[in-house]
């Protein structure tokens, strides 16, 4: 059976001397059983006709909204909600700056704001050009977007006569890109994870509460991580003030306490392939919780006992059995390799995630962080700050590399 049978993959072309090389991707594409669908910018037409993409895709080729002979409207929606991958090659600096600041003065544009499909973007323009901080800045920002794959311009001869990285990949090596991406989003398929995420608050009177800063973004993008490579998900969430993951294949299961997320989680795990313990749950909770509000009336000091709260990743380290994983979260402040390598191992870990809060922009309610894998034989695989999406693409693939 061919590599990418039934798939539905837009293409967007933009005007870059490398769109010459798009008709010959299309017939890759289609040799391989994919569906194709052409949209180019109106510029791109000046390096190759809408009649030899249209004739190679087999289907009509769109490049305005509307028709000027009939009128006829071309619907962005339609366009954008009907294909499985939506590929733009040759990705100019232009077309690169107005997808990553959401302009959308042309069908291509409008299509990928309107597209809730993966997108994968394929640079391609001169090494001066590419190298700008301006081209540099855009394509993290791309980069950083969930469900967006941007390819690395490769080095070599460039239109302009000189040589360095710009030019777009052939096609051949797009193509190999596309398949694999279609390959890992089965590579989970079958597989149940449970993951847990947020904080927990333990109960002081009806208005306090023992808690923390975790905003659950690194759980909820490992939780959407898995999801997107086939695997069911059940998230055990504490409370958040963030949307909870919107995804069909994960369940989400709200708590507040850590008691609530024990047996959440004790209830779920036996079932599962393995744990990916996200969460930020509470050491400690009140021996008791009064039932009115304290008042402060006559209290020049209040004191609260506090009683330990179950190790969710410990206890089910204990239960778990040889076909399943688990993987922990170390937050640190202070000797953060030793303290990681010490739960990796107290608590039957197949590896450990290390963050710390010396580190700028990692930990409690940020977008980014940097992290450290500590895996059970002590091999350790440092990362550069990252978006947590993409931080969440490197944990599942270290654990995806566990299952084989």
């Amino acid at each position: 059976m061919p590599s990418l049978d039934g798939k539905k993959i837009l293409v967007g072309v933009s005007g870059g001397i490398a769109a010459y090389k798009i008709p010959i991707l299309i017939r890759l594409l289609i040799k391989e059983g994919a569906e194709v669908q052409v949209v180019q910018t109106p510029y791109s037409q000046n390096f190759v006709t809408p009649l030899t993409l249209s004739t190679v895709s087999q289907k009509p080729v769109y490049s305005e909204f509307f028709e000027q002979n009939t009128g006829d409207w071309h619907s962005h929606i339609e366009l954008a909600r009907n294909c499985d991958l939506m590929v733009i090659a040759p990705a100019t600096a232009n077309t690169l700056s107005k997808l990553a600041y959401g302009q959308a003065d042309n069908l291509l544009l409008a299509v990928y704001m309107a597209t809730p499909a993966p997108v994968m973007i394929v640079p391609a323009m001169d090494v001066d050009m590419y190298n700008h901080p301006a081209t540099q800045n855009n394509i993290k920002i791309l980069s950083d977007r969930q469900n967006h794959i941007v390819l690395e311009a490769e080095e070599g001869e460039l239109a302009s006569g000189l040589t360095g990285k710009g030019r777009m990949p052939e096609p051949e090596t797009i193509l190999q890109e596309i398949i694999s991406f279609f390959q890992k989003k089965n590579t989970l398929k079958g597989k149940t994870f449970v993951v847990t995420a947020g904080p927990t608050y333990e109960k002081i009177d009806p208005v306090r509460f023992i808690g923390n800063f975790s905003s659950g973004k690194m759980g909820f993008a490992i939780a959407e991580e898995l999801a997107s490579r086939g695997a069911k998900v059940h998230l055990v969430s504490g409370p958040v003030s963030i949307p909870y993951p919107n995804h069909p294949a994960i369940t989400v299961h709200k708590v507040v306490s850590a008691l609530e997320m024990h047996d959440a989680v004790k209830k779920l795990f036996p079932e599962s392939d393995g744990a990916i313990f996200a969460a930020a749950v509470a050491d400690f909770r009140p021996v008791s919780t009064a039932n009115n509000k304290i008042k402060r009336e006559n209290k020049t000091s209040f004191e609260i006992k506090l009683e330990k709260n179950p190790d969710i990743a410990a206890e089910m380290g204990k239960i778990k059995k040889d076909n399943q994983i688990t993987v922990g979260f170390a937050l640190e402040t202070d000797e953060g390799l030793q303290n990681a390598s010490k739960k990796l191992v107290s608590k039957n870990l197949d590896f450990i995630v290390l963050n710390s809060l010396k580190d700028k922009g990692s930990g409690f309610g940020t977008d980014t962080n940097k992290i450290t894998i500590i895996d059970k034989g002590n091999k350790k695989t440092v990362f550069e700050l990252k978006h947590k999406r993409k931080v969440a693409e490197d944990i599942v693939n270290h654990l995806v590399s566990l299952l084989k």
